[in-house]
């Protein structure tokens, strides 16, 4: 029986068609193997650039003995956790609830209906650390499943029951008020690291959806505690290893408090999140490091990340090739002393060593040192430390490069979208404009079909197999959404509108909750249902701040309504778990603030409609919608019945259906969108 992943799209699959071990993607075929023959399932999920999955598989399932014990007694099926969430989610959440916690690669044992009954993560070649070796674990389960197949059903019966019971509520009618998100901001300030920023202990990850609602909650109240958080954080990750100081772009997390020594796969959504995060910074602070990191990032993924389609890739790989055929974690971004020296020379290696931390001792394995910028206040001469990065640019792209997984995915791609779109807005630099165009225009021809239903990947511009799911539809929406206020296009609004109505159809409970699947998806043993936000937005508060954007945009009462019921989870969770639904904080100030509704008229290729149309996106308040058009367009439904003023271009301000006069003087604009 052949390995069946070769003509799989996904790379992590395609990473293990070669593989001794019989492997199955996930499908109905594959249980109705493991049926026939009488074995139980093995469920591995990781994805391409997981560092334990790659060591996992070389020790274990590149194993002939171990692949021979696996292809006797199971029907083994490999599944990409980012091509299928709703999986992932399903069984996480089992592993979660029976061992107390998760990661990947996880690894689950199932009955032939899919019903899991045994749990865990890495497991090692041989017995380490009190772990059981992988081998030890193959014969338990199957001698559980040959001696005690009554009491293994009993088992995974009761956790399918468990896990039935969970389906939440969508926490009560009401949203958040105010008194709410200010208990997350005290229940904030107490886990907030004063001294390294961030929040919590290590690894510590970088907070961006937490870090948009302070930014928000400072906008709408004056907070300079939440500024100073939003300040604080900003600042370290950005002088830390977490952060590429020659390439720009974040890596995922950090292994310490510090932010010095990351786990070094690089992520798009991380970076489009964080992108956007530090153009939010610098539009409510002008900080001149804000500005250069939210630029670098936005052309770390446009160089790094854009496909010959024009979307965007998931990720770099944490390992690359150090020089000697072995693949080593973060070898590729890392650097010795003996290193600085052989590219630049003694004195400039000293140099460099100063500015970017690099010690004999190291920070990282065998003497090397991450970059970072512990210390920039001393007097340095800016042209010497650029030459010298371009030369240790210069140098480390001789050096083997860390893997791609190409494969687009729809969410991501979607805030990749907004991030460019905005950043290129602000610092007007219309090529990132139009590579957040390019993206979505992807999307609407691969990924999205004439009903307004979504594939979740492509690649190679072919579409994947699997459907779209909650986050996909809410974070294009998003991207669409940001993208129609930078360029006035309405077309990219109306598309927006078409996912979100599929959203109210196909994800919408009846009583305004959220799945994280469609109600005609494929039925899982539960159906996926998930509003905390965790690496990425959850689609339960990213549609919810999406539908709220919509009908700003549009007057739509049915996308209001639906964005209040879905906010009511985010007031059961604000007080108790901040950290954790930091997207969904941000959706409630802007509702709180509204949100204000702003309509530029004017001809476009007027210097003074252009003027207005800055000074609106440039506006900080919570969440504000803007809508640019000609005189008489109604393209966008915010623009309809909007007259010039006496002849000159003009902004109206509109929230809680109110009007103010019209203006057209870009200042007084700006001061409106300041007031509370």
């Amino acid at each position: 029986m052949p390995n069946r992943l070769a003509h799989e799209t996904s790379p992590y699959l395609l990473q293990h068609a070669e593989n001794p071990v019989e492997w199955w993607p996930w499908s109905t075929e594959a249980f109705e193997e493991a049926r026939r023959r009488g074995v139980p399932v093995l469920l591995s999920v990781g994805y391409s650039s997981c560092h334990w999955c790659h060591v996992m598989a070389h020790e274990s399932f590149e194993d002939e003995a171990t692949a021979a014990l696996l292809n006797e007694n199971f029907v083994s099926v490999k599944v990409d956790r980012e091509e299928r969430p709703d999986v992932d989610a399903v069984y996480m959440e089992a592993v979660q609830a029976a061992t107390g916690h998760g990661g990947w690669p996880m690894t689950v044992f199932l009955t032939p209906d899919a019903e899991p009954f045994y749990f865990g993560t890495y497991f090692p070649p041989t017995p380490r650390h009190g772990m059981p070796s992988f081998s030890q674990v193959l014969e338990g389960v199957k001698s559980a499943w040959a001696d005690r197949r009554e009491e293994v059903g009993e088992v995974a019966g009761k956790i399918v029951r468990d896990l039935a019971g969970r389906s939440l509520s969508a926490g009560g009618v009401q949203p958040p008020e105010r008194e709410d998100l200010l208990a997350a901001l005290m229940q904030l300030t107490r886990e907030f690291d004063a001294n390294r920023g961030g929040f919590g202990g290590a690894p510590k990850f970088p907070p961006s959806m937490v870090l948009e609602f302070l930014l928000r909650h400072h906008a709408r109240t004056d907070s300079e505690g939440a500024l100073q958080m939003v300040t604080a954080t900003c600042e370290a990750m950005a002088r830390g290893g977490i952060y590429d100081q020659l390439g720009g772009g974040f890596a995922r997390y950090s292994v310490d408090a510090e932010w010095v020594v990351p786990h070094f796969e690089k992520m798009l959504y991380d970076n489009a999140l964080l992108c956007r995060v530090y153009a939010h910074l610098w539009r409510a602070t002008g900080s001149g490091l804000a500005r250069r990191i939210a630029l670098e990032t936005a052309d770390f993924m446009v160089r790094e990340l854009r496909t010959d389609q024009l979307g965007f890739a998931s990720a770099l790989d944490a390992d690359s090739d150090d020089g000697s055929g072995r693949h080593v974690e973060g070898a590729y971004y890392v650097w010795t002393p003996e290193q600085l020296t052989e590219v630049l020379g003694e004195k400039d290696a000293q140099v460099a060593a100063d500015y970017f931390g690099v010690t004999e001792e190291g920070t990282f394995e065998e003497g090397a040192s991450v970059l970072q910028l512990p210390d920039t206040d001393g007097l340095l001469d800016a042209d010497r430390i650029q030459g010298i990065k371009e030369r240790l640019r210069a140098a480390r792209d001789e050096r083997p490069r860390p893997g791609r997984d190409d494969k687009v995915v729809a969410a991501w791609n979607g805030l990749a979208i907004a991030a460019l779109a905005e950043t290129g807005a602000y610092f007007e630099r219309p090529d990132l404009v139009q590579a957040a165009t390019d993206a979505a225009d992807l999307l609407v021809r691969v990924h999205m079909d004439g009903r307004a239903r979504l594939h979740r990947t492509s690649r190679d511009g072919v579409p994947g197999t699997n459907s779209g799911v909650l986050e996909d539809y809410a974070d294009v929406a998003e991207g669409f959404l940001a993208l129609s206020q930078v360029t006035g296009e309405g077309v990219w609004a109306d598309f927006a509108g078409l996912l979100l109505d599929t959203v109210l159809i196909h994800f919408r409970g009846p009583d305004g909750s959220l799945y994280d699947t469609a109600d005609d998806a494929e039925t899982l043993i539960r159906r996926p249902q998930d509003p905390t936000d965790n690496a990425v937005p959850s689609g339960w508060t990213a549609a919810a701040g999406a539908l709220l954007s919509y009908a700003a945009l549009t007057g739509s009462s049915p996308h209001r309504e639906a964005a209040e019921q879905a906010l009511g989870i985010v007031k059961a969770l604000s007080g108790r778990a901040p950290r954790f639904i930091g997207w969904g904080l941000a959706a409630a100030e802007a509702l709180l603030d509204g949100p204000r509704e702003v309509a530029v008229v004017g001809p476009y290729d007027d210097e003074a409609t252009r003027e207005l149309h800055r000074a609106a996106l440039l506006g900080t308040a919570p969440g504000t919608v803007v809508a640019v058009g000609e005189p008489g367009s109604e393209e966008v439904a915010l623009l309809k019945d909007r007259p010039l003023l006496g002849g000159r271009p003009a902004a109206y301000v509109c929230r809680d259906f109110t009007c103010e006069r019209p203006t057209a003087d870009p200042g007084e604009l700006a001061e409106r969108l300041k007031e509370h």
